[in-house]
């Protein structure tokens, strides 16, 4: 009894977030490591570190609804294409290798997870005021001391704190962007301390914009992300469900007989069906085709049922 009480008490969601932070953060500190401690190689250690990623969020993603697999996916998408945009194409910021590590794609889509467990969690959902106005009043922080106190002038991350707050107020999962402040500030700290990556001092395009060393609206960022995948999921949803019916009807009619349950129609799928098919154990049956017909038919009338007394 002990034991399940105890197991009711935790929550699944914040054991969920839990893991997928450990895991993110011991696997940068294993990139990280010298080379030399790793056998000095740098290609097998990628292929490890991506290898069990993946497998991690399939993992996952098999505990999930159709809806959330759909939409960590598409965040997968979205996210390796403005890494190797914005990372070896335009070096808006630079991996410790030089291009995106293995890890990173499936990466994001953990970060995805973690944020929207953190969101489904019964702490958040319970206190839903006090975690909106704790990014609201954590990530201003942030940002004032980018633009103003910090050695490294940040605009990039104001610019993506104002991004945060406009998906806090308007957003339909709130509690979802709450959960990606968290994550991807955990995340961005660690990774930049530990040298994984680091941040441009300026903007690759035209080099007047300033980044902090994480920009300090990160999570404002990421929240795009959130937001492309959770309008776009339903509707990929609804198209796959769509196909099969289209090509239904492309199909040739089969004409096949339905067993007799009473009188019905015959069913959509018969062309021509046999007249058996409408018949049903109750329906009036041929002379021909039912047993005793020819008793019922000689039966003696009515005037020898009953006794006639003359007057």
């Amino acid at each position: 009894m002990l034991l399940r009480a105890a197991r009711q008490r935790i929550d699944p969601e914040l054991v969920l977030a839990g893991a997928v932070a450990v895991w993110i953060g011991f696997f940068l500190a294993v990139d990280a490591l010298p080379l030399s401690s790793v056998g000095g190689n740098e290609l097998a250690r990628q292929l490890v570190l991506g290898v069990s990623t993946w497998a991690m969020l399939a993992y996952l993603l098999s505990r999930e609804s159709v809806l959330v697999r759909v939409q960590t996916l598409l965040v997968v998408v979205f996210a390796s294409i403005i890494e190797y945009t914005f990372s070896p194409l335009l070096e808006a910021y630079v991996y410790r290798i030089g291009t995106v590590p293995l890890f990173v794609p499936p990466g994001h889509g953990m970060v995805y997870l973690a944020a929207l467990a953190l969101g489904r969690s019964r702490v958040v959902r319970a206190h839903p005021r006090f975690f909106v106005a704790f990014t609201v009043l954590a990530g201003g922080g942030w940002a004032v001391h980018g633009l103003f106190i910090a050695e490294r002038q940040d605009v990039l991350g104001a610019f993506w704190y104002l991004c945060l707050l406009g998906f806090l107020i308007w957003g339909r999962a709130r509690l979802l962007y709450v959960g990606a402040f968290i994550v991807v500030t955990y995340l961005e700290l660690l990774g930049t301390e530990l040298n994984t990556w680091v941040w441009r001092e300026t903007d690759p395009v035209l080099g007047v914009i300033s980044q902090g060393n994480p920009p300090s609206g990160a999570a404002g960022g990421y929240g795009w992300f959130d937001l492309y995948a959770t309008l776009l999921a339903p509707k990929i949803l609804q198209g796959l469900v769509r196909i099969p019916r289209v090509s239904a009807w492309r199909r040739p009619l089969v004409a096949t007989a339905e067993p007799p349950n009473g009188p019905s129609l015959p069913s959509s799928e018969v062309n021509t069906p046999p007249a058996s098919s409408t018949i049903g154990t109750s329906a009036a049956m041929s002379y021909n085709a039912s047993s005793g017909s020819q008793a019922t038919s000689t039966a003696p009338s009515a005037s020898s049922m009953y006794d006639q007394k003359s007057p």
